[in-house]
């Protein structure tokens, strides 16, 4: 056997080559603070050179003014419809019991199965209400005339006795820059790319929202996140997305409205803007 042949093999990774890879995995360090859970890769600059290109993962709606993409969350919508029904059977039984008198001879009994009657009652309406009200896709819009982009968001919450209301964070695309991330929850596998604003001209975080949600691999998001860079900079980019059909997410109905000022705002030229005022 050779001096440099393993006995379990030729396959075997060299301790030095194992150690050099770990080096170059874990070396880098975000350059904007705070750093972002689960970081793995700063992005290029919007004015850098883009390594990767341009591609679109999904896209609503692309012209010379502004371009809109959806945010397809990684979620079995369909699960919530199966725990609405399997939900509505307790509710079922326990609002039949209190028809029997047997429920009144015991006082103790009443206020327990009163409790466990909201319980039930709360996981059929936060259900019921992902199902129904929650968008599917909420979509980032960017407006290359305005330099502005405009994220859609939706609020969940696990009270479903609460509003669950939607906010419109409108940013400067200045002052937008992207991070990646590596996401390993049960359900959310994957790279994650978001975008962060930072303070102007330092590299302080102060917000940051999602572009895309888990992705098996890290190519698509540094693609759609050149593709923006290209598109916000009056470059020729390409209109077809790297996916043709849309998850399978269907709702019985379109939940997402911008608010009427920034449907037109997001959607037009600010000269245009200006002229209809006057």
């Amino acid at each position: 056997m050779e001096n440099n042949q393993r006995p379990d093999g030729p396959w075997r990774i060299e301790p030095e080559t194992l150690e050099a890879a770990l080096e170059t995995e874990f070396a880098g360090r975000p350059a904007l603070t705070p750093a972002l859970k689960n970081w793995v890769e700063d992005l290029p600059g919007q004015n850098e050179e883009q390594k990767t290109a341009p591609r679109l993962t999904w896209v609503n709606e692309i012209n010379d003014i502004w371009m809109e993409i959806p945010r397809f969350e990684n979620i079995l919508w369909w699960g919530a419809w199966v725990l609405v029904i399997a939900v509505l059977i307790p509710i079922i039984m326990i609002s039949f019991s209190f028809f029997q008198p047997f429920i009144y001879s015991d006082v103790l009994f009443i206020p327990i199965i009163l409790g466990f009657f909201l319980i039930i009652c709360s996981l059929f309406l936060v259900n019921l209400k992902m199902a129904l009200f929650v968008p599917r896709g909420t979509p980032i819009r960017f407006n290359r005339q305005r330099q502005k982009i405009y994220v859609y968001e939706y609020q969940r919450k696990w009270n479903p006795w609460v509003r669950w209301p939607t906010t419109i964070k409108v940013f400067d695309w200045a002052d937008v820059q992207a991070q990646m991330t590596r996401e390993t929850g049960r359900y959310d596998q994957g790279y994650r790319l978001y975008g962060v604003v930072c303070k102007p001209g330092t590299t302080e975080i102060i917000d940051s929202f999602v572009l895309s949600w888990a992705v098996g691999h890290p190519k698509l998001l540094r693609g759609l996140w050149s593709h923006c860079c290209h598109y916000m900079q009056h470059k020729p980019v390409p209109t077809q997305p790297f996916y043709d059909e849309r998850p399978n997410s269907w709702c019985p109905r379109n939940n997402i409205h911008w608010p009427e000022a920034i449907d037109r705002e997001s959607t037009t030229a600010a000269d245009a803007a200006n002229s209809s005022a006057g």
